[in-house]
């Protein structure tokens, strides 16, 4: 088993968050990985991306160039990354930013209204774990209590109190993706 996942959207949008909490869940999990980010110029607005990995069998590198899944957070990203999942692949789209649908009929797509659920949840910068929350419910690839449990080192112990929004986010973006899977299947 392999994925081979792209992140990506707007520099401040916790897309890094993002993988390296799959790195450290992965990590914890037993699992091989890896995490590699890629920034644009720009220190807040830019984009962002990174590459993970996360294996049975040890990674040979870091560089996704055709992914399994793609998460994308705004609309240039999923200009840029959409043709680069392979076939029978999955797409997360945040649909609270991005109006369009996918234009290939040979992956999965989902449209999850990350922003909003962030809204409702009471705290914007959640908008990244619905999405994340979506992906763990579609692919299982990690568990989300491992997810949890990588929290801090990803954000320290400083930040342990936001736990349980963060962990509120990641349930409703699983919630949003078990409706779609129900669509689809």
């Amino acid at each position: 088993m392999e994925e081979r996942l792209i992140i990506a959207g707007f520099g401040g949008q916790g897309v890094m968050a993002m993988g390296q909490l799959l790195t450290y869940a992965g990590m914890i999990e037993g699992k091989h990985v890896s995490w590699l980010p890629s920034y644009g110029p720009e220190m807040r607005g830019g984009t962002a991306n990174c590459s993970v990995i996360i294996s049975t069998e040890p990674v040979g590198s870091p560089v996704v160039v055709n992914s399994t899944t793609a998460i994308v957070m705004n609309k240039p990203s999923l200009d840029k990354f959409e043709s680069g999942v392979n076939k029978d692949g999955k797409l997360f789209i945040n649909s609270s930013l991005i109006e369009q649908k996918s234009n290939r009929d040979d992956i999965e797509a989902y449209y999850i209204p990350a922003n909003e659920i962030a809204d409702e949840l009471g705290n914007m910068r959640v908008a990244n774990m619905v999405m994340l929350g979506a992906y763990l419910e579609v692919s299982k690839i990690v568990d989300i209590k491992s997810v949890l449990e990588g929290f801090t080192k990803v954000f320290g112990e400083n930040r342990a109190h936001l736990i349980p929004i963060n962990k509120e986010a990641l349930e409703r973006g699983a919630q949003v993706a078990r409706k779609q899977m129900k669509v689809m299947a």
